[in-house]
C-alpha cells in the first residue's frame, strides 16, 4: 500500500478517471453499436456527428489509439453514405 499522502492522493484520483473512462467507453461502444444496426437515413445522419465526437474525446485522452478512432469514423461513415 501507499505510504506518502501524495500517493494515497493518486490512488483515489487514478480510480476516479479509470471510472470516468470505462464508462466513456462503454457509452461510446453503445452508441456505436446503436449507429451500426439502424438503417433509418435520417437518424443515422442524426447520431454520426455525435458519435465522431465521442471518438474523437476518447482518443485525445488516450482511452483509445487515434488510428482506431480514425478507422471506426471511417467505417461508421461508410455506413452512412451506403444508406444513402
Amino acid at each position: 500500500m501507499a505510504n506518502h499522502k501524495s500517493a494515497l492522493k493518486r490512488v483515489r484520483s487514478d480510480q476516479k478517471k479509470r471510472d470516468r473512462n470505462r464508462y466513456q467507453h462503454k457509452t461510446t461502444r453503445n452508441a456505436l453499436r446503436k449507429l451500426r444496426e439502424s438503417t433509418d437515413l435520417k437518424e443515422v445522419t442524426e447520431m454520426l456527428p455525435k458519435v465522431s465526437s465521442m471518438l474523437d474525446k476518447l482518443s485525445k485522452n488516450n482511452v483509445i489509439h487515434k488510428n482506431k478512432a480514425a478507422n471506426l469514423k471511417a467505417s461508421i461513415a461508410a455506413h452512412t453514405s451506403a444508406l444513402k
